[in-house]
């Protein structure tokens, strides 16, 4: 088996922040946003980034734009020295600055396990890949032993695990990291030897994600449930509606994004979905986030 982090450059740990892709009042990508969001979410704690996952709204992109928004990530993460990850087009994952491809269980046809492996099988040799896990979007259930045969793969330096429950999976080989990827569950998965964490959570509350982070590697338990319920919360209030409408509406009312246009077929979050996860971050802030972290 390769030696990953020496083969491909970057450890995965900590909370990556799979970006929106915001747009601008004429609802054209805000390419000079995204970049700033970018940076504001590095500056509060985030390991690295991920775009074009399912955040980003890549199906609803042109591949001109798609190909500006990596574009725009890779610069950053060039800047600051951090990992990123590129959803949706393999091909953009050559890229300078990308550090690996972020690759679906192949959804809806339902390949079975061995299918599951053989198709990463041949598909790690192009790119570095990161398995995005998420039976209830891909139709496709894998065993433990499934998964442990994936991380065997040479190429394979991780997995997105978002199977709406937690299991402890143990014996992963060196530089192989386990990313939770179901916002409200990633205490427990940090907790039960997760790496880190994909979450679009990320984008409000940064710090308080990292800090999370930080606490479970620390062992620092009681920080760290401090921060593992409300963040829970905070995450269920930002997932009411579809993915990411209701994390738009709450950067536009935070200035840092022109509007929360989505484009279709998502439709943009109610006030009221927004206001509630507005009122979850502020209570956060204010309270569980006084004083410094232990």
């Amino acid at each position: 088996m390769l030696e990953r982090v020496e083969a491909f450059g970057m450890e995965l740990r900590g909370i990556l922040v799979p970006l929106i892709t915001p747009f601008g009042l004429d609802r054209e990508v805000a390419l000079d946003v995204l970049e700033r969001l970018a940076h504001e979410v590095l500056d509060d704690g985030a390991a690295g980034l991920v775009a074009l996952g399912t955040t980003g709204e890549p199906g609803s992109l042109t591949p001109a734009e798609q190909e500006n928004v990596v574009e725009v990530a890779a610069r950053v993460a060039r800047e600051r020295d951090v990992p990123l990850i590129v959803g949706a087009r393999p091909d953009l994952a050559t890229r300078p600055g990308v550090t690996a491809a972020l690759s679906l269980v192949p959804p809806f046809v339902r390949p079975g396990e061995a299918g599951v492996v053989a198709h990463f099988e041949a598909l790690a040799g192009s790119v570095p890949l990161v398995i995005y896990h998420v039976p209830y979007r891909t139709g496709q259930e894998l065993s433990i032993t499934t998964i442990r045969r994936l991380t065997s793969i040479s190429g394979v330096i991780g997995m997105k695990y978002a199977t709406g429950t937690i299991e402890v999976i143990g014996d992963l080989p060196d530089g192989f990291a386990l990313l939770g990827g179901d916002d409200p569950l990633i205490s427990p998965m940090l907790a039960t030897g997760a790496h880190g964490g994909i979450l679009a959570s990320a984008h409000i509350a940064t710090r308080a994600f990292a800090d999370l982070a930080a606490a479970w590697q620390a062992g620092d338990v009681a920080r760290a449930r401090r921060l593992g319920g409300p963040l829970a919360d905070l995450s269920r209030s930002l997932f009411a509606e579809p993915n990411p409408t209701v994390i738009k509406g709450v950067l536009e009312d935070q200035g840092r994004i022109p509007t929360s246009a989505v484009r279709l077929p998502l439709l943009p979050a109610a006030r009221s979905t927004v206001a509630a996860a507005l009122s979850l971050c502020e209570a956060l802030t204010s309270g569980v986030l006084d004083g410094p972290a232990r």
